[in-house]
């Protein structure tokens, strides 16, 4: 039996007779038994057209209605002499019907109107609704797409994706012109309800989303395997449906609130979910119902299903790097649109990470980045991966060391190591004080005037100079203009030449060490010509150091 009860009754027949499939019609009576919905509609549609005819527990109508007395033209209970012993037959029967005390031909009369009456109203229910089968609601959602056929479609297109997955969820794109002719049926409604002081809270109803995952999310899962379904999952199975007149279905409303709908950019129409739900929530409701039909106008057409879409939620990789190669930028070098450099320390840390999580893209990050002709020593630059969409996500210790050394094998340009599976709030620990974090250099340096080592020892005293640096020239394209104070902690020296000698420098993070060098026309003051008193330029630069304790360090 359907959980209605007798105050259902009159939004129960106007529903059916707007056009309504079964589901919706439970939708709009706030029925949140999830396994009303499951069974069959064409069951569904049965039960409610036996509910506002009157019947109850499955009895058909005529059965609570009382049995007809005779007319008066038939009654021989006035002493008339029948023969053959008629007259004790009519005494008896006198007898009886006084002990009954059958209703008068006026309740009989009443009460055949009445029954009369609820079967009409179901008969106009059937023949209305055999005239457009499709849901001037759901548009067809909840009626031709909640069944098995759909659901082990829906659990091929998931199979032949390939995912691991242990849960799932499944999401529902829905047209936008629901939501119009939703707000078009509870307006319909609302005036019935309020005639009878009943209270209906447009809240209160039943979404198609919510209706469509309660029938299908079990019937999904049982095709799978029975994957447990839930309320949050890391991989998502989204159904989406279009139907051909959302725009035409919507275009009032673009005429009634024109602020609502925008152009944008990577939006095929303007009439997406939440313009249309702002544009709802603006207008007025007699406006609203001048420019639209109440109920909804039958549609000519169903929803048609879209294909089946495959999320999972980005899985992060990081660890750090080595850099070997003084013609290698860290990430693809492209100047106006012509690649410059075959390769880069990205790509070549992502293509074997790409390919063994079978994942879609990713998003390279680092916790700063070296010049193309810049090498990167010691223990590596921490590096994270975020990868898109992969379709494998399991990996246990050995299998990262073993994709680490994928890596390491394909080219000698880099190198890398701590290779692991991180979570996302953990990747917030390269970025975290940034700053504050201190870099280790060595530089071969050349000097225009001939120089001696003792002309350069007084360097080795130098603590925590500071240094202000305007923006580079050669990175002004794409950083602001500003001025940025540095330090420079510790420099030692080691003798090479007249003219060259190795620097080495301890540093504020961020601190441009070829313009502290060369000066860059005086936008980095104090710089090394200021302090040796003559031009210097720089050769040569390596990282050694980037003081990041992040990520944690994995003994070889």
């Amino acid at each position: 039996m359907l959980p209605l009860k007798e105050k259902d009754k009159p939004i129960v027949q106007k529903l059916l007779s707007a056009g309504c499939c079964a589901r919706c019609v439970l939708r709009f009576c706030c029925v949140g038994v999830q396994a009303a919905y499951r069974q069959s509609h064409q069951d569904t549609l049965k039960e409610l057209e036996h509910f506002i005819s009157g019947a109850e527990n499955g009895k058909p109508p005529d059965s609570a209605a009382p049995k007809p007395a005779e007319d008066d033209d038939n009654d021989t209970s006035q002493g008339a002499t029948v023969p053959g012993g008629r007259e004790e037959h009519d005494k008896s029967r006198d007898v009886a019907e006084a002990a009954e005390d059958p209703p008068s031909k006026r309740m009989k009369l009443e009460t055949d109107v009445q029954v009369e009456g609820d079967a009409a109203a179901a008969e106009e229910v059937k023949v209305e609704a055999e005239e457009s089968h499709v849901c001037v609601l759901c548009l067809g959602i909840l009626q031709e797409h909640c069944d098995k056929m759909h659901a082990v479609k829906i659990a091929e297109a998931v199979k032949a994706e390939n995912y691991e997955f242990d849960t799932m969820v499944l999401s529902v794109s829905l047209p936008a012109q629901l939501f119009v002719r939703e707000h078009s049926c509870w307006l319909h409604v609302k005036k019935e309800v309020r005639e009878k002081s009943m209270a209906l809270d447009k809240d209160d109803v039943i979404l198609v989303k919510e209706a469509f995952k309660w029938i299908m999310q079990g019937l999904v899962a049982k095709e799978l395997g029975g994957v447990a379904v839930v309320t949050k999952s890391a991989f998502e199975v989204g159904v989406e449906f279009k139907h051909p007149e959302t725009d035409a279905d919507c275009h009032f409303l673009a005429g009634a609130c024109p602020d609502c709908f925008k152009p944008t950019k990577n939006k095929l129409s303007v009439f997406t979910r939440m313009a249309v739900v702002k544009a709802l929530e603006k207008i007025h409701h007699n406006k609203f119902l001048k420019l639209y039909s109440c109920p909804p106008t039958r549609p000519a057409t169903s929803c048609s299903s879209q294909d089946v879409q495959c999320l999972r939620v980005s899985v992060f990789v990081a660890g750090r790097y080595n850099k070997f190669c003084r013609s290698l930028p860290q990430t693809p070098w492209v100047i106006d649109g012509e690649r410059r450099m075959e390769s880069s320390v990205e790509e070549l840390i992502a293509a074997p990470i790409i390919s063994a999580f079978r994942a879609d893209g990713f998003n390279f990050s680092s916790s700063g980045r070296e010049d193309v002709d810049v090498r990167t020593l010691g223990n590596g630059r921490p590096f994270a991966m975020e990868l898109l969409n992969p379709h494998r996500c399991r990996f246990n210790r050995a299998e990262m060391k073993q994709l680490q050394e994928t890596i390491n094998e394909s080219s000698d340009l880099i190198r890398v190591r701590d290779l692991q599976i991180v979570t996302r709030e953990a990747m917030g620990h390269m970025k975290e004080g940034e700053e504050e974090k201190t870099k280790t250099y060595t530089a071969l340096i050349w000097t225009q005037n001939a120089v001696r080592e003792e002309d350069i020892a007084f360097l080795d005293q130098i603590t925590d100079l500071t240094i202000d640096q305007k923006t580079p020239l050669r990175v002004l394209h794409r950083r602001a203009l500003a001025v940025r104070q540095r330090l420079i902690h510790t420099m030692t020296t080691r003798f090479q030449d007249p003219h060259h000698f190795y620097l080495g420098l301890k540093t504020q993070a961020g601190t441009y060490i070829k313009e502290f060098v060369h000066g860059d026309f005086g936008r980095t003051k104090p710089n090394l010509c200021d302090l040796l008193k003559t031009d210097t330029d720089i050769l040569e630069l390596d990282v050694e150091s980037v003081d990041v304790d992040w990520p944690p360090s994995i003994p070889e």
